[in-house]
């Protein structure tokens, strides 16, 4: 499934393209399964130019079974369950096709400990990785610490709760619904906030006597920013995922708060890091070993054709965690 245009969920299309060959440090992968990411319908749409050349093929998140091995590629063979965050931006097409090559720094095993059946290992890389990078690498989010987590049943809301309870962390939340808030609550979340129902400073007041979190993590963008500098304490930090705004920084700089932008898809697009790539990936198969996050993966499931109804779902607002794509 690739587009040839920018444009709404209608510009997918099916085409038949060569089957990729690995090259040095790559393998290929048979595709069983991805997942659907807020980027890629930003990428269709043409909100952010860092798609692949067109005919694009989108998608990061990827699982499936090595199907053939690259030179000097020596620590996966043919036949192998893998998983990872492998393409779809820049020079390396996606995994929304038979066959998808990846650089092997990209992708983990699906080890026999992992209990996730293999189709829904696609779900968990790029949130996970994200969430990972926000909360530990940037962040440094230390036991006993209050973080507020906005969106907590969205795609990297829902992991980061996992993350954040896995590192001692009291969380609370931000959610639209009764239905959203207990699911919530079986990921970890301590506090819940119906953010349409209570404003910044009311929740502030309820669940931190008015002094705000020591860390934010904004997964929405958009005016939620502000609400994210609002809800932050004094010499407080913040992590979004979403800058791609204008925002008055007078109170930010007022309460000396730290900015971290997190994009994943940064050794991507500019070989950046690329070899820090393997231990991110080895959180993530620990957590997962030890049954210490798992993905909230939506009821309704698409196969690669429905992509353009996926895309629809997602930008609906309706979906609950990750949007499983099956091929």
């Amino acid at each position: 499934m690739v587009i040839e245009q920018f444009g709404g969920p209608e510009v997918f299309v099916e085409r038949e393209v060569e089957t990729p060959e690995p090259a040095e440090g790559q393998v290929r992968i048979k595709v069983v399964a991805s997942s659907v990411n807020p980027l890629e319908t930003k990428i269709r749409s043409g909100l952010v130019k860092t798609g692949p050349a067109m005919p694009a093929i989108l998608n990061g998140d990827v699982s499936g079974i090595v199907d053939k091995v690259g030179p000097g590629v020596t620590g996966f063979a043919e036949g192998d369950e893998v998983f990872g965050c492998a393409g779809g931006v820049g020079q390396w097409q996606g995994a929304l096709a038979d066959y998808m090559v990846a650089d092997v720094r990209l992708l983990t095993r699906r080890t026999p400990a992992i209990t996730l059946p293999l189709n829904e290992c696609a779900a968990v890389p790029l949130v996970f990785l994200t969430a990972w990078s926000a909360l530990v690498d940037r962040a440094q989010l230390q036991p006993g610490e209050h973080a507020l987590i906005h969106a907590g049943t969205g795609g990297v809301g829902h992991m980061a709760i996992q993350i954040a309870k896995y590192l001692g962390a009291r969380v609370a939340t931000t959610v639209s619904s009764e239905a959203k808030a207990e699911e919530a609550r079986r990921l970890g979340a301590d506090d819940i906030i119906f953010y349409k129902d209570e404003s910044v400073e009311e929740y502030r007041q309820r669940l931190t006597d008015g002094k705000g979190f020591s860390l934010v993590f904004d997964t929405v963008g958009g005016k939620n920013l502000d609400r994210t500098i609002e809800a932050a304490g004094v010499n407080g930090r913040m992590c979004s995922i979403n800058t791609r705004s204008s925002h008055d920084l007078t109170q930010m700089h007022a309460k000396s708060l730290t900015l971290h932008v997190i994009f994943r898809s940064i050794s991507l697009l500019h070989g950046v890091g690329m070899d820090d790539q393997p231990r991110l990936l080895q959180a993530m198969q620990d957590l997962l070993e030890q049954g210490k996050v798992r993905p909230l993966i939506d009821s309704q499931r698409f196969r690669f054709t429905e992509i353009g109804a996926a895309h629809r779902h997602l930008e609906s607002g309706q979906a609950m965690g990750k949007i499983l794509l099956e091929r």
